[in-house]
């Protein structure tokens, strides 16, 4: 069996912020360039959190959010396959480190996850600019 592959990111972000973003199920179509849409209970994940994504392929898959270490790790499962995990380190006071890791079977989803650390970076200097006007 093949180990996980990390694809990971420094982020001028408090850790916080950059959970409250990647456990927020709203804001999951706005960075995961893989799903479109999310029906879930919560909008904020926790264990044992199910629900399904609408992937970029058009199609409802169901998901189930396995373990939840809070402000540092999640990790899923879509139908059914284990999926990305998620965690944030943080490195200061605002900045941290977020890593995707995917099963080493699914080494070519490594470009996905590459798409997503960039657009979660996007989306926190928007934030940054925000509050700087």
């Amino acid at each position: 069996m093949n180990p996980p592959l990390g694809f990971s990111r420094q982020l001028d972000a408090p850790a916080n912020r950059v959970w409250r973003l990647i456990t927020d199920t709203r804001t999951w179509p706005v960075w995961g360039p893989s799903i479109r849409g999310v029906d879930c209970q919560h909008r904020y994940i926790r264990a044992g959190s199910n629900g399904r994504i609408l992937t970029a392929l058009g199609v409802w898959m169901p998901f189930v959010v396995g373990i939840v270490e809070p402000e540092s790790y999640w990790d899923w499962r879509v139908a059914g396959v284990a999926a990305t995990g998620h965690r944030v380190e943080p490195l200061g006071p605002n900045r941290c480190r977020l890593t995707f890791t995917v099963p080493g079977w699914a080494f070519g989803y490594g470009l996905v996850c590459r798409l997503a650390l960039m657009r979660i970076d996007r989306l926190l200097m928007q934030v940054r600019k925000q509050h700087v006007s």
